[in-house]
């Protein structure tokens, strides 16, 4: 792996190259290895090293990147000539800032496990056996993936900005299928100490055993039980919403509703990269330090997140008095780019109240169990309307039991309407799904989900 004195080195190399008023390099390395099942066989096992360095180079507010993999000083010497010959035919961006000097950085918890970093290919075969063996306790067959990484993220610039980031990551998903029903499982943690794959796979056999000859139920609005999975495939479709350029290009549903209540008074959100649970590099991509930002509280939504260039922007906007603080909050990502910035980093606030799983299940008369969603789509992006569809263990609960699987529903739901409507929540996790990045979500129940149609599997 690609170290930090080693990037310096090549900064250095990079920069004797450059003729331009100001120069940035990212760096990017990783290490990916991963072992796929399925037919409760190992069918594949690989692994990959990769390495990039990008540069972006400024000339008289024109500014433009080129990227490459090799890094002999030919290589290096054209990279900085494809961006510098890219910049100097740029229109001149009159908002474009100086680089970031140098700042404190920001403290996070360890994110680095060797024990992730070196897990071999018999290791995760060990794993695989784990998950196949508990498959074939309920005759079922599996498939899935167990996977492991280390990557590295840094940045240099001409204005003595240094930032280096270091992390492993490891995840196991499992799907246990049988002739007519299916479960699923998925988690994800640097540290492969904290994930429990007997568990993963027992829950998600006992959800394809359960959920085995489902039934029809009518489509309808019904008390839904979200689990975490499901909850984050949701509520991810709204965070790219809470940048300032989303405000700014009015493509964000909080247009106009920065300061009002548009949630339940029990939702909490803030975007935390020092969070024990979540991952990812304390920087973003100008190398500023990603502050804590409380974005919903109490059902009201507080702020938003900026980049340097974008709170610069929005001071001299006629949006500035309805957005709330406007301050750079380190949530960029690299320039040039037509996103602006997005929180990453995702955590629900505790609950004043929180049920487990079961507790809600316990004290639902009539309702409907989802594991997890997807195929999810937009329908209105200001109501924040998605349509998709359940799948992997979808339960009908009555009298606070779990009675029977049922066919999978495709659903119509308004984030804002979802998220004004939980009647309880469980504490939050480090959850995966598909559709979005990791967060740490609760279980959610929520009254009136609209299902509006009944699948045929």
């Amino acid at each position: 792996m690609l170290t930090k004195d080693q990037a310096a080195d090549l900064f250095a190399r990079i920069r004797k190259h450059s003729s331009a008023d100001e120069l940035e390099v990212i760096f990017y390395a990783t290490r990916n290895a991963l072992t796929r099942f399925a037919n409760n066989v190992i069918h594949q096992n690989v692994a990959e090293d990769n390495i990039a360095i990008s540069v972006r180079t400024v000339f008289d507010g024109r500014t433009a990147r080129a990227t490459t993999n090799k890094l002999d000083d030919d290589s290096l010497k054209r990279v900085v000539q494809a961006s510098e010959n890219l910049a100097k035919v740029q229109q001149p961006d009159p908002d474009l800032l100086p680089m970031m000097a140098s700042s404190p950085p920001r403290s996070i918890p360890k994110r680095y496990f060797e024990r992730t970093a070196d897990m071999a290919p018999e290791l995760r075969a060990g794993i695989v056996q784990q998950i196949v063996s508990a498959a074939k306790k309920e005759k079922l067959t599996t498939a899935g993936i167990v996977a492991n990484s280390e990557s590295t993220e840094g940045i240099f610039n001409s204005r003595g900005l240094s930032r280096w980031h270091k992390q492993t990551s490891s995840e196991i998903s499992i799907t246990m299928l049988a002739e007519n029903s299916s479960g699923w499982q998925k988690a994800n943690s640097p540290d492969v100490a904290n994930l429990d794959a007997t568990t993963l796979a027992q829950t998600a056999a006992r959800k394809a055993a359960e959920s085995a000859k489902p039934k029809e139920i009518p489509a309808g609005k019904y008390t839904v039980i979200l689990e975490p999975a499901a909850v984050l495939d949701m509520v991810g479709f709204m965070f790219y919403d809470f940048g300032g350029l989303a405000i700014l290009d009015q493509r964000s549903f909080l247009t106009n509703r920065v300061g009002t209540k548009l949630f339940g008074a029990n939702i909490d959100i803030s975007d935390d990269v020092g969070h024990a649970l979540q991952s990812g590099s304390p920087f973003d991509g100008e190398g500023a330090p990603r502050q804590t930002v409380k974005l919903v509280e109490g059902g009201v939504v507080k702020r938003v997140v900026y980049s340097r260039n974008t709170a610069e922007r929005m001071k001299h906007s006629e949006h500035k008095d309805r957005v709330g603080i406007v301050e750079p909050t380190g949530h960029g990502f690299p320039l040039p780019n037509e996103i602006g910035e997005a929180p990453m980093n995702i955590v629900f606030g505790a609950a004043v109240d929180p049920k487990s799983l079961d507790q809600m299940i316990g004290s639902t008369e009539r309702g409907i169990l989802v594991t997890r969603l997807w195929y999810i789509r937009e329908v209105d992006p200001y109501e924040k309307i998605l349509t998709g569809m359940t799948r992997d263990g979808t339960f009908y609960v009555e009298d606070g039991n779990i009675r029977y699987g049922v066919l999978n529903f495709r659903f119509n739901e308004s984030l804002i309407h979802m998220l004004s409507n939980a009647e309880a929540m469980s504490t939050p996790v480090r959850a995966s799904g598909e559709e979005s990045f990791d967060m740490v979500v609760p279980a959610m129940k929520i009254k009136d989900f609209n299902f509006t149609e009944v699948t045929k599997f």
